[in-house]
């Protein structure tokens, strides 16, 4: 099974419909998978649900999906960095679900492992637990949170080798192999594709099993935030 392909576009081809549900990996403009975002712009599919930790910035990342009105909600944990997200939100134009951080990895985990619901303390007494299912486990109360199983996920990784075992470098692993396990069809880019067998399989972050389309590709390196020290004198 090749599933190596030349553009992000011809990876998405024959994927992509309105109103499907989308799990992306990256934390901010980390290991975002930009390529493909790209493709999906370009495709014009619309009414999307996207579940990430949040949308990128202004003009790049899952913000240009947003600039498109591409995405009708959003499943995240954080709105800050993206003016056009918070405004959508703040006028109703967005719909969107807040997950905390560590529930909304989990949802992509369990729903990658096949679990569709799991119970945990997170979320207890606030807005997080309205309308949720309840249980007391030894005399503590908990909330049960579905799993998220993704029409496809989009992902990047730093290295993987033509079967889709994937490296991923340093914090850029973030969200992005729970994204790729709940998704039905997992497509990924990546900066270096090497012949399978390359890969010291102890090194390996996400399994191939779970890839199903891999691309190679340049990539931008944004930085989100700088912060430097002040010149010394």
């Amino acid at each position: 099974m090749n599933k190596v392909y030349g553009s992000a576009s011809e990876a998405l081809d024959g994927l992509l419909r309105d109103d499907m549900l989308i799990a992306a990996g990256g934390f901010g403009l980390c290991g975002i998978p930009e390529l493909l975002i790209d493709a999906i712009v370009e495709n014009g599919v619309k009414n999307l649900t996207v579940a990430s930790n949040n949308a990128g910035v202004d003009g790049f990342g899952l913000g240009k999906l947003l600039d498109t009105r591409q995405i009708k909600k959003m499943m995240s944990s954080y709105v800050g960095e993206n003016a056009e997200f918070m405004r959508q939100y703040l006028s109703g134009e967005l719909e969107l679900e807040f997950n905390p951080q560590g529930t909304l990895a989990e949802r992509m985990r369990a729903g990658g492992c096949g679990i569709p619901g799991f119970y945990t303390k997170t979320g207890v007494g606030t807005v997080i637990a309205e309308g949720k299912d309840v249980k007391i486990f030894n005399g503590e109360e908990y909330i049960m949170e579905e799993g998220i199983f993704a029409d496809i996920s989009i992902v990047k990784a730093w290295k993987a080798d033509e079967t889709g075992n994937a490296i991923f470098r340093k914090t850029a692993r973030n969200f992005n192999p729970p994204a790729a396990m709940c998704g039905k069809i997992c497509v990924m880019e990546v900066e270096e594709i090497v012949p399978a067998g390359s890969l010291d399989p102890d090194h390996i972050h996400l399994p191939g099993i779970y890839v199903h389309r891999l691309i190679q590709g340049e990539h931008e390196k944004r930085i989100e935030q700088r912060t430097v020290r002040k010149k010394e004198a």
